[in-house]
C-alpha cells in the first residue's frame, strides 16, 4: 500500500450472489417436495410439474424472442415459476391446466412488466389467481387422496359433507354446523368428533408429512421445511417475512379460528393445512415482490398473516394464502417507501 486513500461510490459491500445461484438454489430446496408429490400422487404430480416447467421456460423463450432481449431462460427464474404454478394445482385436474396457469404467469404476470425484476405481482400466484377465477370447480374439487392417508387426514365418521373435503375445508365445515343454530344435536355431535379428530395427534402428524389432500406441493410441511431451512443457511431468503408470516397466522387463528369462541383455535392446525408453509417460505419471500427492509419485511409479512386470517375465518375460500400474498405484493412500494433505512450521517430537517 502506497498509503492512499481510495474512494469509490457505495454500496461496497459485494457478494457472489447471482439470479441464476439463487433459482436454482430454489429448485434444489424444492426437490424434497417434488419428490414428495410423486410419492404421494403418483407419476400424474410430475407429469403436471413437468407441462407447467415447460410451458413456463418456453413462453418466455418466445416472448423474449419477440421483444428482441436476451432469452435468459438459463437463469432459473422460468424453472421455479413453472415448479410453483405446478406446486398450486390440485393433482386430479387436467393437463391444460398448468399450461394455461404458467403460460399466463410468464407472459401477464412477468414478461408484459419487462421481465424479471420489473413485476409488481408473484407470476405463480398471479397464475394462481387466474386459474382459481376461470375454472374454480377445477381447482376447488379436483382433489386426491394422498397415498398412505386420507383427503382430510383423518378417518370421518360419517358426516358426508366433510367425506370429500381437504383439511381446511373441513374444518370450515364442521366450524360452521356448530355454530349453526338450526343445526340438528346429531349434526353438532358429529361435527365435535370430528373436530376432535383434527386434533389429534395422527391428523397432526398426517398434516405434517402429507398424508393428505390438497395442491401437488403444498401438503407436505415437513418437505417444505427441509428446503426451507437451506434456503435460509444460504441467505437466499430471510427470516422476518415467513416467521411473522406463520406467528401472525398462528396467533390469530388461536385467537379467532375455533368454533366454541375466542382463544379455542388451533393454531398448529392452521400452520400446518393448506398452504400456509409453501406460501410463507417460497412466494411471500420473492425478493422481486416483497420490501427490501428488516423492518418492511416484518410489517409485510403480518399483513399476509391478518389477509390470510380472515379469508380462512369469514371469506369465501377456506384457504387465503395466495391472495393475501398478492394483496400484500400490491402495498410493498407504499411499505418500501416509509420504511427506507435513513443515510448514514442524514440529519432531519427542523421546522
Amino acid at each position: 500500500m502506497d498509503g492512499r486513500l481510495l474512494v469509490s461510490a457505495s454500496p461496497h459491500i459485494r457478494e457472489d450472489v447471482s439470479v441464476q445461484k439463487v433459482m436454482y438454489g430454489v429448485v434444489i430446496a424444492l426437490a424434497p417436495a417434488i419428490a414428495g408429490s410423486f410419492y404421494f400422487y403418483g407419476s400424474r404430480a410430475l407429469f403436471l410439474t413437468g407441462l407447467a416447467c415447460l410451458t413456463a421456460l418456453v413462453t418466455e423463450a418466445v416472448i423474449q424472442k419477440m421483444r428482441g432481449v436476451p432469452v435468459t431462460i438459463r437463469d432459473g427464474s422460468a424453472l421455479v415459476t413453472g415448479i410453483l404454478v405446478a406446486f398450486n394445482i390440485p393433482p386430479g385436474v387436467p393437463w391444460w391446466i398448468p399450461v394455461v396457469g404458467a403460460f399466463f404467469a410468464i407472459a401477464i404476470g412477468k414478461q408484459i412488466f419487462g421481465g424479471l425484476g420489473y413485476n409488481p405481482l408473484n407470476p405463480a400466484l398471479l397464475g394462481r389467481a387466474f386459474l382459481l377465477a376461470s375454472w374454480p370447480v377445477h381447482m376447488t374439487t379436483m382433489w386426491l387422496p394422498a397415498r398412505g392417508g386420507t383427503l382430510s387426514g383423518i378417518t370421518m365418521r360419517g358426516v358426508d359433507a366433510v367425506t370429500q373435503a381437504t383439511p381446511l375445508a373441513v374444518l370450515r365445515k364442521v366450524s360452521e354446523i356448530i355454530s349453526d343454530p338450526s343445526s340438528t344435536t346429531h349434526q353438532i355431535v358429529q361435527a365435535r368428533e370430528v373436530l376432535a379428530d383434527l386434533g389429534s395427534v395422527d391428523s397432526m402428524l398426517s398434516l405434517f408429512v402429507g398424508r393428505v389432500g390438497g395442491c401437488i406441493g403444498e401438503t407436505s410441511a415437513l418437505l417444505l421445511l427441509i428446503g426451507a431451512v437451506y434456503l435460509l443457511y444460504r441467505h437466499f431468503i430471510d427470516w422476518r417475512i415467513p416467521v411473522s408470516y406463520v406467528g401472525t397466522v398462528a396467533v390469530l387463528a388461536w385467537i379467532f379460528g375455533g368454533p366454541s369462541g375466542l382463544l379455542t383455535g388451533n393454531a398448529l392446525y392452521h400452520v400446518l393445512a393448506g398452504g400456509l408453509i409453501l406460501g410463507a417460505f417460497y412466494m411471500a419471500t420473492d425478493m422481486v415482490t416483497s420490501p427490501g427492509s428488516p423492518r418492511g419485511m416484518l410489517i409485510f409479512g403480518v399483513g399476509c398473516g391478518v389477509l390470510t386470517s380472515i379469508i380462512r375465518t369469514v371469506g369465501g375460500y377456506p384457504e387465503g394464502v395466495s391472495y393475501s400474498i398478492l394483496l400484500m405484493n400490491v402495498a410493498t412500494p407504499l411499505i418500501d417507501r416509509h420504511t427506507r433505512p435513513k443515510k448514514f450521517g442524514e440529519v432531519k430537517e427542523s421546522g
